[in-house]
């Protein structure tokens, strides 16, 4: 279990965190939400123990001989050496085991393959961050924080992390707290979501909830959109092949079972969210 309560940091440039508390489980995935220097990565270096707050206190309840591991912004790799060797140096920096099958059980837990003998620099994106993690989970931590673990990767990409990341939690019963500005790909993974902006957290709750009482508009796939009749009762933003449309989820079944008697097959509907909709209407 991970908690960070009342945290406070200020710089020369102004004050990155303001009275922040954040709370991560055993076995949970907690998501912290946030634009571009919002104060993401200052918080995620105070739980790392990489900078101390100016006030507020960091409580990580554990009985493993690692607190906390973590990757803050980029996986630091020796890009020169393979996988296995990565893992043997950071292993041996940590005082955790460097046998082999030490090494080979840390590379198969993240899914990477024990027979890649080439240089890490010739791995994709997705594979170094899962390296990334490897190194993040020697020494077994009680508690993962993953700074915008999905930055960069494609959509296979990041289905991929996602489910390694379930699995770690599921499995390994760890506390995980992970960032980003992307909506769609954190609320696939989380229980529970922060919203950070300006260093304060603004808004949070249970992932379906707090989605649930932000939705204010849908995406509707199909064919024909442009010429249904039922759509002009309704705020829309036309796309090429589907709709934004703006209502309540209990006017959906409706909506939708209109288009069909107009011959308007739907194939997709699916809740819009926005970070700025999180953010707004939490102020």
């Amino acid at each position: 279990m991970l908690t960070g309560t009342n945290l406070s940091k200020k710089y020369a440039s102004g004050k990155a965190l303001d009275n922040v508390s954040i709370h991560i489980p055993a076995g949970q995935i907690c998501g912290l939400l946030g634009r571009n220097g919002a104060g993401k990565t200052t918080l995620f270096k105070i739980l790392c123990g990489l900078v101390k707050p100016d006030q507020g206190q960091v409580i990580i309840n554990s009985k493993r001989s690692k607190p906390v591991g973590g990757i803050i912004e980029r996986p630091g790799l020796y890009n020169y050496l393979n996988a296995y060797d990565n893992i043997k140096i950071f292993a041996g920096i940590q005082g955790a085991a460097t046998d082999k099958q030490s090494i080979e059980q840390t590379l198969t837990k993240v899914g990477l393959p024990l027979d890649r003998k080439d240089p890490v620099r010739n791995f994709s994106l997705g594979m170094k961050q899962r390296l990334g993690i490897a190194i993040a989970l020697i020494g077994d931590p009680e508690c993962l924080v993953l700074d915008e673990p999905f930055s960069g990767l494609d959509p296979i990409g990041v289905a991929s992390l996602i489910h390694l990341i379930r699995k770690l939690a599921e499995e390994e019963h760890i506390a995980i707290l992970l960032s980003s500005h992307m909506m769609a790909e954190i609320s696939k993974c989380c229980h529970f979501l922060y919203v950070i902006e300006k260093g304060e957290i603004v808004n949070s709750g249970a992932t379906n909830e707090l989605i649930d009482a932000h939705i204010t508009s849908f995406s509707i796939t199909a064919s024909n959109l442009s010429t249904a009749e039922t759509l002009k009762k309704y705020e829309v933003e036309m796309g090429t092949n589907d709709a934004r449309v703006v209502c309540e989820a209990k006017d959906i079944p409706t909506l939708l079972n209109e288009l069909l008697r107009e011959g308007i097959q739907v194939t997709a509907c699916s809740p819009v969210l926005t970070l700025e909709e999180l953010i707004k209407k939490a102020n």
